[in-house]
């Protein structure tokens, strides 16, 4: 916790940011929250912690730069980010209803990328979930299926691409082998993996090209909530 800087929301589910008050009061920790996020989140903070950002604002924390931009989610005012350091970009593209055109400039900008596979869509229809919810998991406001993932990212990868983190996977409609297998398949040289929502990740570097000395980028995934 004492390399945290801020935190930032990118919408107001509460599975999401129920720990964020106590968590912010305890390290006092800056919020970054758009003002509609918190209003209907009730994310009662201390003032001096909240800070208000907006889409394509450049929030600036040491050395990183994080740029919020629009997505589609069943929430009053959601945000995917890119977080930058020199000239890496690494994409947080989680609770994601649809591909939209933001979401296919940002991607295409990434060395690495945090991406939403949430259900197979076999899985979610023949499961247990009643009617009204899978309508809206799958509806265009809620979440990215693995083939709607895989399209994305075969359609709109940059050649410098490096890892892809699979994330947000539903325990109940999808199955990471599934996800590993699908996205093995026509990976090329970008690494695959798959967030596991039990267990954290290696450390990976996301670098540029050999011989360019700007400083690496650190990635960790974990499958649980990110934002």
């Amino acid at each position: 916790m004492d390399k945290v800087r801020a935190i930032f929301v990118s919408h107001e589910h509460s599975d999401h940011i129920s720990g964020i008050p106590i968590l912010a009061k305890k390290y006092q920790l800056p919020v970054y929250v758009t003002p509609p996020t918190q209003q209907n989140g009730g994310l009662y903070l201390e003032e001096h912690l909240v800070f208000s950002f907006a889409a394509f604002q450049t929030i600036v924390i040491g050395e990183l730069h994080i740029t919020a931009f629009p997505k589609f989610h069943d929430a009053s005012n959601p945000h995917s980010f890119i977080v930058a350091c020199r000239d890496i970009k690494v994409g947080v593209f989680t609770d994601i209803g649809v591909v939209c055109d933001h979401l296919i400039r940002h991607f295409s900008q990434c060395h690495a990328a945090f991406l939403e596979a949430n259900y197979d869509e076999d899985m979610l229809e023949n499961g247990g979930y009643p009617f009204h919810l899978k309508r809206r998991i799958r509806g265009g406001q809620g979440h990215l299926s693995n083939k709607q993932a895989l399209a994305l990212f075969m359609t709109h990868k940059p050649s410098f691409m490096t890892h892809l983190l699979l994330s947000h996977l539903s325990k109940n409609n999808n199955d990471p082998k599934i996800v590993q297998e699908l996205f093995d398949g026509c990976a090329g040289e970008t690494k695959i993996i798959i967030a596991s929502r039990f267990e954290e990740t290696s450390v990976y570097h996301i670098g540029v090209a050999d011989g360019y000395k700007q400083p690496e980028l650190k990635v960790k995934s974990y499958q649980a909530t990110l934002f």
